[in-house]
């Protein structure tokens, strides 16, 4: 029974070029985990608080976060050792993709309080107006 051998270089080759698609492929899958454009800029809504709670769902990351780090993972573990020939492209695709996950994170952040808050300031008008109405 014959066995091919590989030397350490070819492994390690090999293994680089396995942890770069395994980088790739997690870019692409948190890219795809990412809100649609057209759902978060379309609203259909009978008013204010049924907007931000369209809004907020739409703003809802999945599992992007999750690829992200299993991409910012095997990045870091092939860029220590040493394994990307040219790991320029892949930093530049995850400081992109960290900085538009943070953006939607933050946005989602300030819908939720929106919508917490809209109800409560209705309250406080409605219990305004019926101040005002009762002098």
């Amino acid at each position: 029974m014959s066995q091919a051998t590989l030397d350490d270089d070819e492994l390690f080759d090999e293994a680089a070029t396995e942890m770069r698609e395994d980088v790739e492929s997690s870019l692409d899958a948190a890219r795809v985990a990412l809100p649609e454009a057209d759902a978060v800029w379309d609203a259909e809504a009978d008013n204010t608080l049924g907007v931000l709670n369209g809004l907020k769902g739409a703003l809802d990351t999945g599992d992007a976060e999750a690829h992200l780090r299993d991409a910012k993972k095997w990045f870091a573990i092939g860029r220590k050792a040493d394994a990307f020939e040219d790991a320029d492209d892949l930093e530049n695709e995850l400081a992109e993709l960290e900085e538009t996950l943070g953006r939607i994170t933050t946005a989602h952040g300030q819908v939720s309080e929106l919508t917490a808050t809209i109800p409560e300031l209705r309250g406080l008008l409605e219990d305004a107006e019926s101040d005002d109405a009762e002098e």
